[in-house]
């Protein structure tokens, strides 16, 4: 694959920060499209609607950033970024470009790991997993041991000072420990796809190389060199130690099923669009506004329609019922979202929210004033504490389709695999894609 090239400006903020970006800062997107990675002295964000090229880096510490600036940039960003840090330090120069002309870099190998790292740490918090949409979720024990790889393959943006509390995307070994449990399907996996009978096995005669092989190898001897130098122990990394020293032998049972393997609790009841029968006389229902903001993953389906109302007549009151459509992996106990319900403009009015195994439910009177016209209600749905407010910005419901479209065309490619020279390493499917591809193959998506 060619060398990729790109253009990163270097300038300095009033307060000092050290900003590198490929391109003018743009207006503030909605968090759902970035992919971050807190890393030694700065915070790197990619787009994830587009290329990632090289990160924007917000530099707050440059001596600890020196350890990785040149291997994410390039010597010559790095050797401008320490130069005219501790060459110009007055307001004169604080915003401004430190070069008349951008620099032209490589995308290294660092950069394209630590992008690669920086998506798997967005689908974990912003993948829009919805039964709705038919968009799959993701078997978070799988991403997290792909994430703690990746995490100990890109060691070099991270360092010793972790206790300023700057880097909380750097402990492979607490993702291990956490997500340890789908070491075993992973193993299975990985010695089912090196049997000379699989499709992807290179001695198979009618097909490539699949990435899926490399990558599972990859993967699984990334987390056992990590747990080493952790120290970390367990039967499951036992296992994985001894099937790693084999370095072979046959898969255990019978021919491997993938969607099987990583089959979870998919399937659940559509809520939404199904009112709470309590009498009345309806006078208006609708759908809410379902942002994914509001509330923290994995608890809302993330379709548009999530979010359902209906506002009824009760004798001489008004009454509004609100359903959400829950994740499959929502909570059930302990923790109440919200409903925040505003009539004709006037003040929000919250809801209270309980769960169940498929929905989240509330109800409340409300001064709906009896008019002619039906009300213009707005519900949306939200976690307090968790809620940064809602989302002026009316174009977030087009944001949030292409974040959609992006994650079909992400399964699309995990469910037909290609070769694995033609493709990087940030359109190479995470393993918790291809098994939710293979998964949801299987069900009713």
């Amino acid at each position: 694959m060619p060398e990729r090239q790109a253009e990163v400006h270097v300038a300095r903020a009033e307060d000092g920060t050290v900003r590198i970006a490929g391109a003018p800062a743009r207006p503030q997107e909605p968090a759902f499209t970035r992919a971050v990675l807190d890393v030694a002295g700065a915070t790197l964000t990619w787009p994830v609607l587009g290329s990632p090229g090289l990160p924007t880096a917000e530099i707050h510490d440059v001596e600890r950033a020196q350890q990785w600036l040149w291997a994410l940039y390039g010597e010559r960003t790095a050797a401008t970024v320490h130069t005219h840090t501790h060459t110009y330090s007055d307001a004169h120069t604080a915003g401004r470009p430190t070069d008349a002309a951008p620099l032209t870099e490589q995308v290294t190998a660092l950069a394209a790991g630590a992008a690669r790292l920086a998506l798997g740490h967005w689908a974990a918090r912003w993948w829009p997993a919805s039964y709705l949409d038919g968009i799959p979720a993701l078997e978070q024990d799988v991403l997290g041991l792909e994430l703690a790889a990746l995490t100990h393959e890109c060691q070099q943006l991270f360092d010793d000072a972790g206790d300023q509390g700057d880097q909380p995307d750097d402990n492979a070994a607490e993702l291990i420990a956490d997500h340890q449990a789908a070491l075993a399907p992973l193993i299975r996996w990985w010695r089912d796809a090196r049997q000379p009978t699989h499709p992807a096995h290179p001695t198979h005669p009618t097909h490539p190389v699949l990435p899926v092989v490399l990558q599972l190898d990859h993967v699984l001897r990334l987390i056992d060199d990590a747990a080493d130098n952790a120290g970390l122990d367990g039967e499951p990394l036992r296992l994985l130690r001894s099937s790693l020293e084999q370095d072979s032998g046959p898969p255990a049972g019978a021919p491997l099923d993938l969607g099987t393997l990583f089959a979870g609790r998919r399937g659940y009841a559509l809520a939404a669009g199904e009112p709470l029968a309590t009498g009345g006389r309806v006078i208006a229902r609708g759908s809410g506004t379902n942002d994914w903001r509001r509330y923290p993953p994995r608890f809302v389906d993330a379709a548009e329609n999530a979010v359902s109302w209906t506002a009824s007549a009760v004798g001489a009151g008004r009454r509004i019922e609100v359903e959400v459509v829950a994740d499959v992996a929502a909570p059930v106990g302990g923790v109440h979202l919200a409903a925040e319900v505003t009539v004709n403009g006037g003040p929000p009015t919250r809801v209270r929210l309980a769960g169940r195994d498929d929905a989240w439910t509330g109800r409340a009177d409300l001064d709906i004033p009896a008019a002619a016209l039906p009300p213009r209600i707005e519900v949306g749905v939200l976690l307090p504490g968790f809620d940064p407010g809602p989302d002026p910005d009316t174009s977030s419901r087009a944001t949030r389709d292409a974040v959609r479209a992006l994650a079909r065309h992400r399964l699309t490619t995990a469910a037909m695999p290609t070769p694995q020279d033609s493709q990087d390493s940030y359109a190479q499917p995470f393993l918790a894609e291809i098994a939710a591809a293979a998964t949801a193959a299987g069900e009713d998506f």
